[in-house]
């Protein structure tokens, strides 16, 4: 059976072995790259042997250039940032590239317990025997200090605050005590740790100062220039599509700028030559989303039409993204439609296909 979704280290696995191959800079200690290779690799080129490199993450060049660095040392990094701005996706590619590994993960909700962040027992084990070694079920960040590899905490400020707060000691001492067994578990070298938040959701528990301190915080920015943002969404979808198998054609470059501009307006208020204030809506019409709306089409024009996107296999995923608040944002969509979309050359069938939605 194939997998739905690989992880990076194995969807980019020849990647990853051209960079080996080709690296010849010095590494930190248990790095499987130089942080040139895993900035090339995030970035994308062309490597002495020809091998190319895509390209993982669009956006400013510094701030993956700190990042790195940041990993490089014993300071822990934090990718901060509104949904959708690819804080999940970069940290996935980072513990690709260095540890080869980007699967010692614990996902952030409001039930993550301190077990998660540090470690759990075997209890049929442990009634049977009493606390030991075999008893001891690592979590993932207890895993990745005793290999010297990156763990991964998701929405980080969605665990309760009392949870964070374990990770202090740990990340300040690089130390994890386990009485149960009266010892402590020390880290190895290159074991670090890259968590993400945002702070636009519902129910988020701000960071404690001395855990803030323990982090280097990176903001990722939503794109600059829609032309950034149509790169991200085009190249997302035909991977996508591919992984997926959706037996349609990849959508013509102006669908896809349409979505993006429609997100990008509303998200800004404004439209895109600055003449045109707009109301926006709730929703966060995040880069995510729009891949999201456009997978969504592809796979309408796929199974119910001929197989080539149109503003039809658009508009049901459109509304949808925009209007989450039945009342509120309904109002601000409409208003958006007959005021920008309907006015627009080019776009009248785009303004149908959504109106017949609504």
């Amino acid at each position: 059976m194939s997998q739905l979704r690989l992880h990076a280290e194995q969807q980019y696995a020849e990647e990853l072995a051209a960079l080996a191959r080709n690296d010849s800079r010095p590494r930190p200690p248990s790095w499987n790259l130089s942080p040139w290779a895993v900035l090339t690799y995030i970035r994308g080129g062309t490597l002495e042997d020809g091998t190319v490199i895509s390209e993982k993450y669009v956006g400013d060049r510094r701030l993956v250039e700190i990042a790195i660095a940041t990993l490089a040392t014993d300071r822990a990094l934090l990718l901060l940032g509104v949904p959708g701005t690819a804080k999940t996706w970069l940290a996935e590619h980072l513990a690709a590239a260095i540890s080869g590994d980007s699967t010692l993960l614990v996902q952030g909700t409001a039930g993550t317990s301190e077990e998660t962040l540090r470690y759990g027992w075997n209890y049929a084990e442990l009634l049977a025997r009493g606390p030991s070694e075999a008893a001891l079920v690592p979590g993932p960040i207890l895993t990745a200090m005793r290999s010297g590899r990156i763990a991964r905490v998701e929405e980080l400020t969605r665990i309760p605050a009392d949870v964070q707060d374990t990770l202090i000691t740990l990340l300040s001492e690089k130390t994890l005590a386990i009485p149960e067994l009266g010892r402590e578990a020390t880290a190895e070298k290159g074991f670090n740790v890259i968590a993400t938040a945002n702070n636009r959701d519902r129910g988020v528990n701000e960071l404690s100062s001395a855990l803030r301190r323990r982090f280097n915080t990176v903001v990722l920015p939503v794109p600059d220039s829609a032309d950034d943002e149509v790169r991200i969404v085009r190249n997302r979808v035909a991977e996508l599509g591919r992984s997926l198998e959706i037996p349609a054609a990849p959508p013509a470059a102006e669908e896809i700028r349409r979505v993006v501009t429609v997100f990008r307006e509303l998200r800004n208020g404004v439209t895109e030559d600055g003449k045109t204030k707009v109301k926006s809506p709730t929703a966060t019409l995040s880069t995510a989303e729009a891949i999201a709306v456009l997978n969504q089409g592809l796979s309408l024009a796929a199974h119910f039409g001929d197989g080539t996107l149109t503003a039809t296999d658009v508009a049901g995923g459109l509304v949808g993204a925009v209007v989450k608040d039945p009342v509120q944002d309904r109002v601000v969509w409409q208003e958006y439609l007959e005021t920008v979309v309907k006015e627009r050359d080019g776009w009248k069938d785009l303004y149908r296909a959504c109106r017949k939605v609504d």
